[in-house]
Order: C-alpha cells, then structure tokens, then sequence
C-alpha cells in the first residue's frame, strides 16, 4: 500500500544521470545492473575496488557504464566527477566491512563518515539534486527490543557501526539545514551472488560456501547462537527502487525480512545443500559482536509492494552462484 501523502520532488530514475559509489561492490553493482534496466540516461561507478570487483560490472561496462577506480574519501575526486558530469542522482553505496574496523578502527570510521560529508558539501553547492545513502542494521547493535524497528535507539558496537551512526546524523542535520533532498535506506543483512567470499572481510554466507567447496572445515565463533536478519539481494534491490520516489528528505526505512536465523542454523544449511559431513571448528567469539538483529519491516510493507525470497530458496541461488565462481 503506497502513502496517500505528497510525494517529494527528485528526478526519475528513467534518463537520468546517476553516481553510484561503492558500485563494484556486492550490492552497488546490483543496483547498477537494475538502474541501467530502470533506464537511466547514464550510470557512473566510482569505487576504491577495497573489496569491489571489476567483474560485478562485467554487463554494466558493455553497457557504458563509465567506472572510476578512485575514492570517495579524497574530496577531489568527486569534484572532478561532479565537474566532468551533470549528475542528477548519488546513490551511496562506498563502505569498507565491517571486520575491518579490528584492523583499522580509524580509517573504518573516517570512510563511513568522510566520504558523506563530501557528499553533503557538494549536494549543497548543487552539484546533483538528490542522494540516497545506504545505513546499515548495524547502526542498532544487539536488539533491546525485536522486532527492531525505525525508532529503535542507536548503540553501535565497531567503529564501522559508529561511523555509519555518524553518517546517519550528519545526513538529517545538512537536510535540516540545507533543506537537501537527501534520506536513509538501511538494508538489513543481504546475501546472494558477488557477495565477498575472501579472507577475514567475508560475510559469513559466502565464507561457509568457499570454505565447503574447498573441503575446508566451516567456522563457528562463540556459540553460534547469535541472529540476523538475512534478506536476499534482489529484494534489497527491488525495495530501493520502489522507495526512492517516495521517501521523504531525512527519513529512513528498515529494508529486512522480520525473520532471524542463528549463524549455527545457517551454517548447517549451507552444509546440508552441499552435503558437507566433515568437521564443524568451533572458535572462540568476537569482539563486539551483535548477538541479536530482527528488523521490524511493516513500515516497508506499508509503502510498497514487498515480496520476499524465502531464504532457503535465495541460499539455494546463493549456493549454485558460487558453484559456478568460486575455483
């Protein structure tokens, strides 16, 4: 059921020009694949390839999809991009994962935060209209209470949660100050296809796949019981495409299940599809992690027309995606 109330006004999709940052990466390159078929005039790619992949692009690039291999987080880059193009829409996809706040808290923060205030400084001066910024579930940390909803108070764990918080404020404070056309998706935990399957980076579905391709024993960390909100990539996708005409500036929206599956559950169907029956490690658990993440979504429901992947059938697509990639 879509809102009665006044739309806002923002450029269409269709034969528009669009930034996407962070658009090699799993999810930016779904959504560039679905911008170009949505029909936009012109789709540029901006990425660092920190965890990004040229390959993502592989039928993006036939489409003219022009791509720069540069970083967000330098402020000269986007004036060259913003000089060289007449940009209408910036969807910001640019993050660097989560792990990699253990490694360097710093600079996990500083790309969370830096990379949208050099947004925000360019909307402002006019340089594109409209942005659509991409939060993360992680901004709540452990539920205080489930479902989580919108209102759902902030407590970031990892300095990647802190920076992607910060984001979220400097966002509304610029709308209200600024009166910019700019709001939140705040996808919940995606998987499918193109997701990182290497090294320590790797979410926990696409490691568990590699790992049991490669017969290498599956790693559980604490006592597995700890929940996410799994949603597959294509309903993320679909869900974007439906919100951004309708959102209003500052606002933001869950995009989730509203369902909860243990990483110990996960594990063992990923391990069943497979018919892995070797050894399980169990290892001692991380720092910081989230132990509980149910994302309320009656608010997506009640704007669009949601339908959702169930998740053993987007683990089965999952699964045969990285049967046919992962060597």
């Amino acid at each position: 059921m879509i809102r009665l109330e006044t739309r806002p006004q923002r450029p269409q999709v269709f034969g528009s020009t669009i930034l996407v940052t962070g658009g090699a990466g799993f999810i930016g390159s779904f959504l560039v694949d679905r911008l170009i078929a949505e029909g936009a005039k012109e789709v540029i790619v901006v990425d660092n390839m920190f965890l990004g992949d040229v390959q993502n692009l592989q039928s993006a690039l036939r489409e003219g999809v022009i791509l720069y291999k540069d970083d967000i987080e330098i402020n000269s880059t986007l004036s060259f991009i913003f000089d060289t193009h007449n940009v209408d829409i910036v969807f910001n996809c640019a993050t660097k994962a989560l792990n990699y706040s253990f490694v360097n808290p710093r600079n996990a923060f500083d790309t969370n935060t830096q990379g949208v205030l050099n947004l925000l400084e360019h909307q402002r001066k006019g340089c594109f209209q409209t942005l659509v910024h991409f939060s993360t579930s992680e901004v709540y940390g452990s539920a205080i209470y489930e479902p989580m909803d919108e209102k759902h108070p902030f407590g970031p764990t990892t300095t990647y949660a802190a920076g992607k918080a910060a984001a979220d404020h400097a966002i509304a404070s610029y709308v209200n100050m600024y009166k910019l056309d700019a709001f939140i998706m705040r996808p919940f935990n995606n998987y499918g296809p193109r997701q990182n399957h290497k090294g320590y980076m790797a979410g926990i579905i696409p490691i568990t796949i590699w790992r049991v391709l490669n017969a290498i024993p599956p790693e559980i960390h604490g006592d597995g019981r700890q929940s996410r909100d799994f949603i597959y990539i294509e309903d993320t996708i679909n869900s974007i495409i439906q919100l951004y005409p309708i959102l209003n500036p500052a606002e933001s929206i869950n995009i989730s299940a509203d369902s909860q599956y243990s990483v110990r559950e996960v594990i063992s169907m990923i391990t069943q599809q497979l018919d892995y029956q070797g050894e399980i490690i169990q290892k001692p658990s991380r720092n910081a992690d989230v132990v509980c993440h149910r994302a309320c979504n009656r608010k997506l429901k009640s704007m669009i027309n949601f339908e959702l992947t169930e998740f053993s059938e987007g683990l089965a697509r999952t699964i045969q995606w990285y049967q046919g990639h992962i060597k």
